[in-house]
This record gives structure tokens, C-alpha cells and sequence, in this order.
């Protein structure tokens, strides 16, 4: 996986799927496994435990990939009973909300970092990988490198958000990454960005499970709402395909709210 440049946290999803599943064959070799003893595993372990639908499918993708790569063997996976994908839509706050937020952070380095987030529509891992080269504030954007399925992008970044990155700099003086952690040149950590979310939601007083890709969620949709063409939302968030961009539009209230009852009417 590391020659095919899947990212550490793929390798850490599939690693740890094929450790449960080997474990519950401990007693068998990995090589005489066949295509029953994974239906058997689904049946007695996975359904059993009414463990989710996402991980149902890491698991027998990790399955797939290992034994085509290790024992040159085909799983035939699609004998395998597949759940129904979920169709769950994306968590969106009001702009109010969002300011909330935004504004909650007394730290500089923290208000920056959820800006970012929200300002250019950054998956996590997108806003811990930045490097200050970056941002090309001649140009007014903000250069994304290799970011899910291995893909460069670039965004606009607005002149009120440069200006806070520029205090920020002024600040904090990062030498490698954009935000750094306590040690100098070690980017700031995943698990510390949550806290740092879950402070300002706290202190804005929203009671909602908001995570930092609620940000990026509100992002899109307020785009859409203010009559952002969809096909640039798709390129702005660096999706492969306008499908899963189309899924805001069920969360966007332009056309709702222009929507009336019958029950107004009566």
C-alpha cells in the first residue's frame, strides 16, 4: 500500500480490518481462508456485533486487496451480501452560527486554523498539510497539494482571511508547516484541531456534535445558496465527480424556503 501511495490513515483502516479478521482465524493459516470462511465472518462476527455498514465494506475491501496482493488470489467479494450504501445528508450551520464560532477563539493560531477551514472549504488533513508557500496571497489563493485521491487544487482565499494569517505569522513565525505544534517544524495534530473546535463551539454556545468537517459541509452549502455554480463548488471542494457535490443541494435552503405550504392557503 505504501508502494501505491495510499495515505497512512487508509494503510492504519485496512491494517487494522485484516488484524480482527485474522484474529478471529487465529487458529488457521491466512493462505487456506477462502471466500466462505469471509461470508462466515460477515455472518457471525460483523452482523453479529451490528457493526456498521462502512466498516462492513473497509473490512472486505482490506480482505480483497490483501489477498490479491499477498496470495495473488481474486476474492470473489461480490458473492458476499454488500449493505445498502447509507444516504445520510451533510451537516450544515447558519451563518450565524459559523461566525459564532469563528469568533470564539482567543488564541490567534486557533481562530486562523478554523477560518481556514471554513474560508476555502479544507478537509482537515488539507489544513494540517499546508505549508507557507501555500498561500500565494499576489494572487489571492491558496495552493492544496496532493490531497485525497493524490489530487493538486487551488481555491480563492479572501483579503480578510490573508490579513489574519498574516497577524498570525507575525505571532507565532511557523518554519515549516502553517501551523505548527508545540515543537518547532512538527505540524499541529489532528486530535488538537478537534479540541480546538470543541472549545469555540462550547463557548458560542451551540449545543450540536459539530466536527471541523461541518465547516467544510456550511462552506459548500452556503456557496450554493448564494448562487455559487455547482460545477465550481465541485472543483473549489476537489471532488472526482459532481455526484457527490450534488448532495448540498438537498441541504441548501435557496429554492426550500421559496417553497409555500398548501397549509398557508387554508
Amino acid at each position: 500500500m505504501n508502494f501505491r501511495r495510499y495515505s497512512q490513515n487508509t494503510i492504519k483502516t485496512y491494517a487494522d480490518a485484516l488484524e480482527v479478521f485474522f484474529r478471529f482465524y487465529k487458529d488457521q493459516a491466512p493462505e487456506s481462508l477462502n471466500i466462505e470462511d469471509i461470508i462466515n465472518f460477515n455472518t457471525s462476527y460483523i452482523l453479529k456485533k451490528n457493526l456498521s455498514a462502512s466498516y462492513q465494506n473497509q473490512v472486505i475491501n482490506s480482505i480483497k486487496l490483501f489477498y490479491r496482493n499477498r496470495f495473488n488470489r481474486a476474492m470473489e467479494v461480490d458473492f458476499i451480501q454488500r449493505p445498502r450504501r447509507e444516504k445520510r445528508l451533510p451537516n450544515v450551520l447558519s451563518k450565524n452560527e459559523v461566525k459564532s464560532i469563528l469568533e470564539a477563539p482567543t488564541n490567534l493560531k486557533h481562530r486562523a486554523m478554523l477560518s481556514l477551514i471554513y474560508a476555502c472549504g479544507l478537509r482537515r488533513s488539507e489544513l494540517l498539510n499546508l505549508t507557507l508557500k501555500d498561500i500565494l496571497s499576489d494572487r489571492n489563493l491558496l495552493f492544496i497539494r496532493q490531497s485525497k485521491g493524490k489530487k493538486d487544487r487551488v481555491v480563492p482565499i479572501s483579503i480578510k482571511l490573508i490579513e489574519i494569517l498574516r497577524d498570525y505569522y507575525k505571532a507565532f513565525k511557523p518554519k515549516t508547516w502553517l501551523f505548527e505544534g508545540q515543537e518547532v517544524g512538527k505540524k499541529y495534530s489532528e486530535r488538537s484541531i478537534q479540541l480546538v473546535l470543541n472549545q469555540a463551539v462550547e463557548k458560542a454556545k451551540i449545543v450540536k456534535p459539530v466536527s471541523l468537517h461541518w465547516l467544510r459541509h456550511s462552506y459548500a452549502t452556503h456557496l450554493l445558496e448564494s448562487g455559487t455554480d455547482l460545477r465550481y463548488i465541485q472543483e473549489l471542494l476537489g471532488h472526482s465527480s459532481s455526484r457527490t457535490t450534488e448532495i448540498y443541494t438537498h441541504v441548501s435552503t435557496r429554492n426550500l424556503q421559496q417553497i409555500r405550504s398548501p397549509f398557508d392557503d387554508l
